[in-house]
């Protein structure tokens, strides 16, 4: 049986980018009232500004630019919803409809723990710098 080791690199892309999509769209709709939702009142604490988190780090995160201090930063945004907005309403996440907050905090603390994956602008530019270092002084 074939290893899927070689593959991991190519899921984590694929699953860093669906999740980033999706996180984009929310912020789209708080922002802009995309999606058919209404978008929050510019600067209202603390729906406004997590969709500029939420649409931004979305961005980035899709183009796998800054990939690991975004997905932090989005995984703590989630974490934060979850436990001021979410949780004072009941323990459990089905009871107070937090699932979806803490499933996004928990996927972005998984990327930012597992790197952006083959299909990012951070490993392409790594490998662009290592190429780069790797060729001597002087040579055509």
């Amino acid at each position: 049986m074939k290893s899927v080791e070689p593959a991991t690199p190519y899921v984590l892309s694929v699953f860093r980018i669906v999740v980033a999509l999706l996180f984009a769209c929310h912020g789209a709709a708080k922002i802009f009232g995309a999606f058919g939702a209404e978008a929050v009142s510019v600067g209202s604490w603390p729906h406004w500004y997590g969709g500029v988190i939420e649409l931004f780090g979305g961005i980035l995160l899709i183009l796998g630019l800054g990939t690991r201090i975004t997905a932090l930063i989005c995984s703590g945004e989630m974490a934060y919803a979850y436990f001021v907005v979410h949780q004072p309403k009941a323990l459990w996440p089905l009871e107070n409809d937090g699932e979806l907050a803490a499933v996004y905090s928990w996927a972005f603390l998984l990327i930012a723990v597992t790197g952006p994956g083959a299909w990012a602008l951070d490993t392409w530019l790594g490998r662009t710098r290592g190429q780069a270092s790797a060729t001597p002084v002087g040579a055509a």
